[in-house]
């Protein structure tokens, strides 16, 4: 599943390419996604100006003057924009043609994407009480402690939670937990405030680094271009069950938290 990173890299490659345009026209090929595409953008978006484009967690919401088009890629989405006289390709579902012979359009296999419709004036449910951006201000030194009183399930599966900070998915929960030198099994309820300052910061690093990097070359993630991000070179302990700690003397091990795979190193995570 593209995670944070990667729709971020999206963003980025995104916005030069499509902000300033107006739409000419809006096309449904398969409405039926995670939810149903709204049938009424053929008429409510065309003629509009893209006037920015922004993410809020693993959202991607482009901005018109009266309400934002929100999509999720799901778990094996993607956007890309193309010449308009382009053959359309297989699983592409959803498109809007660009007033310069280009057209964004929505790739998505698996049909777990999502393309929705919020006005101005409302938020949908899906963006209401998500937690801080990781990279934002408003994720310090406190939050994490603040929000793990109480709390009994392992830190991993609380950093990954949406509601206490968003974007911090599977691979990233591991590689940053590794650099904290903390135990993936650990109670969050029951670590210091001084370890959860450490993690703050090693959340921030991994996923600055991976935006830099264009995010994982995991699954079905390409950029905006197409190609593959490259940030999986540089991985830790995801995905290196058995191979050497990079910081120790000690091997990776793989476990299973809840459904999900998670690496760390036995002898140097605590």
């Amino acid at each position: 599943m593209p995670e944070l990173p990667e729709v971020e890299t999206t963003r980025k490659g995104l916005e030069p390419l499509i902000t300033g345009r107006k739409i000419l026209s809006v096309q449904i090929y398969k409405k039926k996604l995670r939810w149903e595409i709204p049938s009424h953008l053929k008429k409510t978006l065309k003629n509009q100006t893209i006037k920015k484009i922004t993410r809020r967690a693993k959202y991607l919401l482009l901005h018109f003057d009266f309400g934002e088009l929100v999509m999720h890629l799901g778990m094996s989405g993607s956007i890309s924009v193309v010449n308009s006289f382009e053959p359309l390709k297989k699983h592409e579902h959803f498109e809007l043609e660009l007033d310069n012979s280009s057209s964004l359009r929505f790739n998505d296999p698996r049909r777990f994407g999502s393309v929705l419709w919020q006005k101005s004036n409302e938020t949908l449910t899906l963006l209401n009480n998500l937690g801080p951006e990781p990279l934002s201000y408003e994720f310090d030194n406190d939050s994490l402690f603040e929000a793990s009183n109480g709390k009994s399930r392992n830190i991993k599966s609380f950093i990954m939670d949406s509601n206490v900070v968003v974007g911090v998915g599977n691979i990233y929960a591991s590689e940053s937990l590794f650099l904290a030198g903390i135990s993936p099994m650990r109670v969050a309820g029951k670590t210091s405030k001084s370890r959860f300052m450490v993690l703050t910061q090693c959340i921030k690093d991994v996923l600055t680094d991976a935006i830099n990097n264009g995010g994982t070359t995991l699954n079905d993630f390409s950029n905006v271009d197409g190609n593959p991000g490259y940030f999986s070179q540089i991985l830790n302990v995801y995905d290196r069950d058995n191979m050497p700690c990079v910081r120790c003397s000690g091997k990776i091990k793989r476990i299973i938290q809840n459904q999900r795979s998670t690496y760390y190193c036995p002898k140097c995570q605590h």
